[in-house]
């Protein structure tokens, strides 16, 4: 019959899902694997471990490239057209016929928005912010480091609450409530032993714990852990708003918010300070915000499904797909 399969991949910094689909919706097979970012094993390292794995995949289901309608990539590090070009190049050379590949921030576009257009507002370990919007243009805003304002994620939120602790000692800063988990993680007693635990330890910052310390102590009101989720809000805002204002949107706009600390933030400190800035800086537009309910993968598979010529949004193909990845992470 031709090519009646589509293949969807979600490659982040530590694992990568490769999804396999029937176009009418229906799941085939899955596979996970180590990262496949050229920024850990290079651009060949990439193509070698992507093209092993859905080899694989063709193989144990009896299928050749030729049976795959297209294929969809989402991968971490591919934050500017350098990077996307030297990637599609590697899918190509894998054997595709008709694939696309993009930041793996687009898949939450595309799998937690009505129509696969809105934006993705990532704040997990690191963070940045994709669009997508009614005409198909998409744009990456953020996602290479503080230098261009990605103050916010997991690791920076943990390195922010240590340096609150430090000032509140040494550098005029207010008393806070994150001392007592800042010495805890450095096994420290005191502050005479933090300068020496910072400079030596400093690669053991818990992010998760450290994280949740910060959202703990600022929904108990301590200043310091309130002033670093306003400024964590506002730059998450400079970013999604900065990425609205340079596509076309009309009417309301939606938001999807995905990654560790907005999907398990304890505290609403942060997203109100979000929505209060994306407001002030989109006065004209009306924002829809949703925290995303179900595995990115499922964008890769429902963007495959659309390079492939058919519409993933129409009768049950949406709802099926997601069911069925959200059924091949459930397994032990």
């Amino acid at each position: 019959m031709g090519r009646e399969y589509v293949i969807g991949v979600d490659g982040g910094n530590t694992k990568t899902d490769y999804f396999l689909f029937n176009r009418n919706g229906t799941f085939t097979d899955h596979l996970r694997d180590g990262t496949c970012s050229h920024e850990h094993i290079g651009y060949e390292g990439a193509k070698q471990k992507m093209g092993h794995c859905i080899q694989t995949l063709l193989d144990r289901n009896a299928l050749t490239m030729a049976d795959v309608a297209a294929g969809a990539f989402g991968l971490a590090g591919i934050d500017h057209k350098h990077q996307r070009d030297h990637l599609l190049d590697v899918i190509g050379r894998i054997g595709f016929h008709v694939y696309d590949a993009d930041n793996d921030s687009f898949l939450g576009i595309i799998a937690g928005t009505t129509h696969g257009y809105g934006i993705c507002s990532i704040n997990g370990t690191g963070t940045v912010s994709g669009g997508i919007d009614p005409m198909g243009n998409r744009l990456q805003v953020g996602g290479i480091g503080e230098l261009v304002g990605d103050d916010a994620g997991g690791v920076y939120i943990a390195r922010r609450g240590v340096r609150a602790v430090y000032d509140s000692f040494f550098r005029c800063g207010v008393q806070t409530a994150l001392s007592a988990p800042v010495f805890r993680m450095f096994d420290i007693y005191d502050a005479g032993e933090l300068m020496r635990a910072i400079a030596e330890k400093d690669e053991i910052i818990h992010s998760a714990q450290m994280t949740r310390a910060v959202f703990i102590a600022a929904s108990q009101g301590d200043a310091a852990a309130l002033e670093i989720l306003n400024h964590v809000g506002l730059q998450l805002a400079k970013t999604s708003a900065g990425c609205i204002r340079h596509l076309h949107f009309e009417g309301t706009v939606e938001v999807v918010l995905a990654g560790s600390v907005w999907q398990k933030a304890e505290c609403p400190s942060l997203l109100k300070t979000y929505q209060k800035h994306m407001a002030a800086f989109l006065p004209d537009k009306t924002l829809e915000y949703s925290v995303l309910g179900v595995p990115p993968a499922t964008g890769a598979v429902l963007w495959a499904m659309s390079l492939a010529g058919d519409d993933p949004y129409a009768g049950e193909h949406r709802a099926m797909v997601t069911q069925a990845v959200e059924r091949a992470f459930a397994k032990p």
